[in-house]
């Protein structure tokens, strides 16, 4: 699944995101997600999470 419908994802879930930094490259960072940051129900380029050791990033991939 990919992390564009915000339904999909919930916190505790581990998911693989694209911090701000990595977007050119498009490296992906693994953890569980804190907090969701996105409001609408749907983004194009990834709903945008706090994982629990604080890094900011779109879901690439949701990984459970």
């Amino acid at each position: 699944m990919d992390g564009k419908n915000r339904d999909d994802i919930t916190p505790g879930l581990k998911v693989a995101i694209v911090l701000k930094k990595d977007q050119r490259s498009g490296t992906k960072t693994e953890g569980i997600v804190k907090d969701l940051l996105t409001n609408s129900k749907f983004h194009p380029h990834g709903i945008k999470v706090r994982l629990e050791d604080g890094q900011v990033g779109r879901v690439a991939e949701i990984l459970e």
